[in-house]
């Protein structure tokens, strides 16, 4: 009895130390990273599975910021041409009112302009909600691209890396924890802009 429980402690012991050995020598393939807080953080390659932040992806990914700057450009240019459109229309209105209170058109000619005011406030809602869709359009189109050139980088990327899946992290979204280590929002964030400045160039 006394020669088995030696026994059992001589395995436990060797099981013990090889656990050790495994942990403390074996090949882990880390890369400092930065979080996004700024603080160190270290990327664990040993897992088949990642993720990126992807509203932290997309926010800082050059492309996006390029396309949004457009975009931001052309409402701006369409709410201006808007505006400039309704103001038109306004001392239209402005102008029969005057006219038709002091009585210097006919009643006839009072009808047909008010029926061409009434055409006129009709083409404007038609024209914001033009807008308005084409703009949303845009913007979803805009979204699309961006996520376009994030997965086909990946598909790069992954190359050296060999991960089974790339998941996408968001504030509300599925992924309700997920360890910091196999964080590589900012590894591909780099790599993306760098591979996009230099296509821009």
């Amino acid at each position: 009895m006394k020669k088995l429980s030696l026994w059992l402690n001589v395995v436990l012991i060797i099981a013990v130390a090889g656990i050790y050995f495994l942990y403390f020598t074996g090949n882990k393939a880390t890369r400092p990273d930065v979080n996004e807080d700024g603080t160190e953080l270290e990327i664990d390659r040993d897992y088949a599975i990642a993720y990126v932040n992807i509203d932290t992806l997309v926010r800082n990914y050059n492309l996006f910021v390029d396309k949004s700057t457009e975009l931001t450009q052309k409402r701006n240019e369409s709410e201006a041409e808007l505006q400039m459109q309704s103001k038109k229309f306004e001392n239209e209105v402005r102008d029969f009112q005057d006219k038709a209170s002091k009585g210097l058109i006919t009643r006839a000619k009072a009808q047909s302009l008010q029926q061409e005011l009434a055409q006129k406030e009709q083409q404007l809602y038609a024209m914001r909600d033009n807008l308005a869709m084409q703009l949303s359009e845009d913007e979803q189109v805009m979204y699309r691209q961006v996520l376009n050139e994030v997965m086909v980088y990946l598909e790069e990327y992954n190359k050296d890396y060999n991960y089974k899946y790339i998941l996408s992290n968001s504030f509300g979204g599925q992924l309700l924890y997920t360890d910091k280590s196999l964080n590589i929002t900012s590894d591909v964030l780099k790599g993306i802009n760098e591979k996009y400045d230099k296509n821009k160039e």
